[in-house]
């Protein structure tokens, strides 16, 4: 398994280009001299494992810690040179670690430079750049801005998966970057969690099922995948926070079995079945039960999962990367008062099995304490040459040292924009249609409202432009206004985004609410707020909806004959009271820069197919709440959702006796049983399970 995982190739494209270069055009790229033309390593004809050996034999141990130290752009690319005198591996840009200006032509400009400055190091090793594109290249203006992974798993497709993230790395590599920290597989359980919408689901099989897609997607283009975060990120008790969160960077408490069952599966799967390339610890600790609680270990220091399990168990040959400054965060038996990071975080993180160290400020720094700990033989050197030559051999299968540089490509194309309205038509979930009333008529009078509607900043959510995302005309895309007005230009259309105008003259409302933008631990409820943030991502995270936009779903359905609501969120949103004065439901999720396709399947263009990738609970005590509970009553069960445009069958039936109130007590749990059955491929069981439903 080890040598299988260490021989997984990337794209046909990228080992073309690798074999047929020759070492004479390296060279002359490089400024090579002659007396190089012997370097085993430059000859792109070797073996992968024969080039790595050569080269690793002709390492200092300053270029060894050099290949193992990541830095961020805002400490070098002002000054190329520190990565000559750093010999960095490795420059990422951190959410919102842009260059000025943003434009595609900036990145690659940026990148070449710093590129220039890995390769005039003594044996030219290029470095490797990389960043957070979670839902598209979302950091660089005018990239394509696809559906959250929330959306994407109530779309429910691999295949559409795998197309999504390929044409993220095709973004990526026009401009300039080759490794993605994406994708996230954790296996959201707890909905209170800010990060739920970088999550597929609440079950594991459909994660590890996605994940796998999106990683192959990924690595296909010649972009290194990042599972990420390992394990157990999103199945953290609430309160366990870490850094003033309520739940993010906390404590997963379980014994070893469930473990394996519900937080590891999805990893299991990318490293035997897609041969992901690299691998990024959790900030959160894992407290096993079977020793009795009390006692977390750090994920970034747990042997037992990251050198025992993961690259033992599981024969993973890429390299593990730390998250941003992730061995800061563990505890330090050093005198109080020294520099972060200490020797002995130092020490831990290395003798955990972690390969590469995102620094992003303090870089000089750990290469010094790492090169002391070395020194004093307190890190063997066998552990410094596993994490470079694994590094390396990333680097060479990606073609690095073959092509080093990039030339501005396509970013924000009509292909890949269609792909991303194709994404958000078939991530809505219709959770209520009363009367069939979804499919709305070309030609409706129609009364638009809610502040999600003509936003599409808070369509795109968290990571983009930003870390914690904006509100606001913040990326070119269509709203899901602007998408309703052009697939339906026959519609008379008003809008009020408070719905203070008229409504008199409109027959339907259509009320676009839910969330403003968040990320990782100012997006938890119940955490500290984001203060760098607009006046409307500074509000409460909530589970219910804000009260304004409460009171607009009661102003527009309380004056209309016929009322569709739609949430925009990254994860469910308690409306249970008000849902009797709603005739449609629908969860949009976070669509990304294609409000056309929320637009597509209201009006019919589409259909609505998606299912519910996490339970929608009936109240905010209910939480949390995830298909297999012993008492499970959600709202909605685990893989709801109506369809229109379809002949019925047992779903359907299943679903039209619950919406009518007619199931018999506990349908919710067999429905999700059934919709388990189906996604493992024993149809007869699921089919068996809805008939029963549907009686």
């Amino acid at each position: 398994m080890r040598s299988r995982n260490r021989a997984a190739v990337f794209g046909g494209i990228v080992l073309a280009v690798a074999v047929v270069a020759g070492v004479a055009t390296v060279l002359a790229r490089n400024g090579s001299t002659s007396e190089d033309t012997g370097a085993l390593y430059l000859d792109a004809g070797q073996p992968v494992e024969s080039r790595v050996a050569d080269l690793l034999g002709r390492m200092t141990l300053a270029d060894k810690i050099g290949q193992m130290t990541q830095a961020e752009r805002v400490k070098v690319a002002g000054d190329p040179h520190l990565v000559t005198e750093w010999r960095l591996g490795s420059v990422l840009s951190g959410g919102g670690s842009v260059p000025d200006p943003n434009t595609p032509q900036a990145w690659v400009e940026m990148i070449n430079s710093l590129q220039r400055a890995a390769l005039a190091t003594p044996l030219r090793i290029p470095l490797l750049y990389g960043i957070d594109a979670v839902h598209g290249n979302g950091n660089v203006h005018g990239s394509t801005v696809f559906p959250h992974n929330v959306g994407l798993g109530a779309g429910r497709d691999p295949r559409l998966v795998e197309r999504v993230y390929q044409a993220t790395a095709r973004e990526m590599r026009a401009t300039g970057i080759r490794w993605d920290f994406a994708p996230c597989v954790c296996v959201s359980r707890d909905e209170r969690w800010g990060r739920t919408f970088e999550s597929f689901g609440e079950d594991p099989a459909l994660v590890g099922r996605l994940g796998g897609a999106a990683v192959d997607g990924l690595q296909k283009d010649g972009v290194v995948a990042t599972v990420k975060h390992y394990a157990g990120d999103g199945d953290t008790e609430h309160g366990t926070g870490d850094s003033d969160y309520a739940i993010d960077q906390g404590v997963t408490v379980t014994n070893r079995a469930d473990f394996e069952r519900v937080d590891l599966a999805p990893y299991v799967s990318a490293v035997t079945e897609h041969g992901v390339q690299s691998v990024m610890p959790s900030y959160s600790s894992v407290d096993w039960t079977e020793d009795g609680t009390g006692n977390p270990v750090k994920m970034h220091a747990d042997q037992e999962l990251i050198t025992g399990k993961l690259k033992g168990d599981l024969g993973f040959g890429g390299f593990v990367i730390t998250d941003w400054e992730g061995i800061h965060q563990l505890p330090s038996t050093d005198p109080d008062g020294t520099a972060e990071p200490t020797p002995s975080q130092v020490r831990a993180g290395v003798g955990a099995g972690i390969d590469m160290f995102m620094e992003p400020h303090t870089a000089p720094r750990f290469q010094e304490v790492l090169e002391n700990e070395v020194d004093a033989g307190r890190i063997g050197t066998d552990r410094i040459d596993d994490a470079v030559e694994r590094i390396l051999t990333v680097k060479f299968r990606l073609g690095l040292f073959e092509n080093p540089y990039v030339t501005l490509g396509e970013v924000g194309g009509a292909e890949h924009r269609a792909l991303a309205r194709e994404a958000a038509a078939r991530s809505q979930v219709l959770l209520k249609n009363s009367g069939d009333l979804l499919p709305l008529a070309a030609d409706a009078k129609i009364y638009v409202a809610g502040r999600n509607a003509d936003d599409i900043g808070n369509q795109a959510g968290g990571w983009t432009v930003d870390w914690q995302g904006r509100n606001g005309d913040i990326i070119p895309g269509t709203t899901v206004l602007e998408g309703i007005r052009e697939v339906a230009p026959g519609a008379s259309v008003t809008y009020s985004a408070d719905a203070s105008a008229p409504i008199g003259g409109s027959d339907i409302g259509v009320v676009v609410v839910g969330e403003t933008p968040y990320a990782e631990g100012f997006g938890d409820v119940g955490s500290t707020t984001w203060t760098r943030g607009t006046d409307e991502q500074k509000e409460p995270k909530s589970l219910t909806l804000q009260p304004a936009d409460r009171a607009v779903v009661d102003r527009v359905c309380g004056a209309v004959a016929r009322c569709v609501v739609l949430i925009v969120s990254g994860r469910p949103q308690v409306i249970t009271d008000q849902l009797g004065e709603i005739d449609a439901l629908v969860a949009s999720w976070l669509p990304g820069s294609e409000g056309g396709g929320v637009a597509d399947v209201l009006f019919g263009k589409r259909p609505f197919t998606g299912r519910l990738p996490l339970s929608w609970p009936s109240s905010v005590k209910q939480v949390p709440v995830n298909v297999g509970d012993q008492a499970y009553e959600p709202q909605f069960p685990y893989g709801w959702g109506l369809r229109t445009m379809a002949a019925p069958d047992a779903r359907d039936a299943a679903q039209e006796k619950a919406a009518a109130g007619r199931a018999p007590s506990g349908w919710q749990q067999r429905f999700a049983d059934g919709q388990l059955a189906e996604e493992s491929g024993d149809t007869a069981k699921a089919t068996a399970l809805l008939k029963q439903l549907a009686g």
